[in-house]
């Protein structure tokens, strides 16, 4: 045998061991251990220290204005401590969404779907990946700040997620110099960047000597109080307004207790789920298929057909 079929021969058994061990792995893995450590990982990461997440921004660019140019990373502003509940079947299995047709029922693969834009009632334009690609916004690691404008002229209502910018390598001088500025003018930022192949404006805020930034909605986002059909401004009764003056200052107070920003909904969740656990109550484990659990693969029985296979091809 030569030497180049030897090899090849070789490399096709090492895929094969690799594809039987694969399979065996996947077939005698449980999926509520499955489900277990992925929970487990997320917890882990809700709980982390700010230091730990730190040291992992998730986009990292240069935020430039005229000739200056600021290395900074990006952080999320807030996460996501909800009670996640996954969808199970009448005893306890595990559900999936699929797409399907809607004509045939049959459930479709991710290459048998393409996308429309529907210009009317069941009436689609289809717009190829390659044209979305075509169209989407040059790759950067630019934030562009294009304008600085007052503090009071951006309304929280065009606010969609909220980020802290943080100084990159050797950028904090700068950084601070920058966010020290804009607080003493009482300015704030707007600018556009592109992150996961998508661009966004941006306003940019200075805060007690450091920059936060808010996504905004674009302006045909926001809805005006006169499409919703809220009254147009009146004059009101002076007494009246004495009234109310006096009403709310009852319920004022001189500063928000943070505290009582919590999620009550999720607390009595968590408390109901630990009390059955502790229980045994209403508990059910996802299962694998009776024909694959447990199911032994012959891993010298395979190499066997596979070699045997290659000599009747030779």
């Amino acid at each position: 045998m030569g030497e180049r079929k030897l090899i090849a021969l070789l490399k096709e058994l090492l895929d094969l061991i690799w594809f039987v061990f694969y399979k065996h792995c996947a077939a005698t893995r449980r999926p509520e251990t499955m489900v277990r450590k992925k929970a487990k990982k997320r917890v882990r990461s809700d709980n982390d220290t700010d230091n730990a997440r730190a040291a992992r921004p998730f986009w990292s660019g240069t935020l430039t204005f005229g000739l200056v140019s600021v290395p900074v990373d990006l952080y999320p502003g807030n996460r996501t401590n909800r009670a996640p509940l996954r969808m199970l079947g009448p005893e306890g299995e595990a559900l999936s969404r699929r797409y399907y047709s809607e004509k045939t029922g049959r459930d479709l693969d991710d290459d048998e779907m393409i996308r429309g834009y529907e210009i009317e009632k069941d009436r689609f334009v289809v717009v190829s990946d390659e044209e979305l690609e075509r169209l989407a916004p040059e790759q950067s690691r630019d934030i562009d700040l294009r304008r600085f404008v007052p503090l009071e002229d951006i309304p929280p209502l065009y606010f969609d997620r909220s980020y802290f910018l943080a100084p990159g390598a050797g950028a904090e001088k700068a950084y601070k110099l920058l966010a020290q500025t804009m607080e003493k003018e009482q300015l704030a930022g707007v600018a556009t960047f592109v992150m996961r192949g998508k661009q966004y404006v941006v306003a940019i805020f200075p805060e007690n000597e450091i920059l936060r930034a808010e996504t905004m909605r674009f302006a045909d986002e926001i809805r005006s109080p006169k499409e919703i059909g809220l009254p147009e401004e009146k004059k009101v009764p002076a007494a009246a307004v004495k009234k109310f003056e006096k009403l709310i200052e009852k319920h004022s107070d001189n500063k928000l207790d943070l505290k009582e920003l919590k999620d009550e909904q999720t607390e009595k969740l968590l408390k109901l789920v630990e009390k059955k656990r502790k229980y045994h109550k209403d508990v059910v484990e996802l299962e694998v298929p009776a024909e694959e659990k447990g199911k032994v693969i012959d891993l010298m029985a395979a190499l066997k057909k596979s070699l045997a296979g290659k000599r009747k091809a030779a």
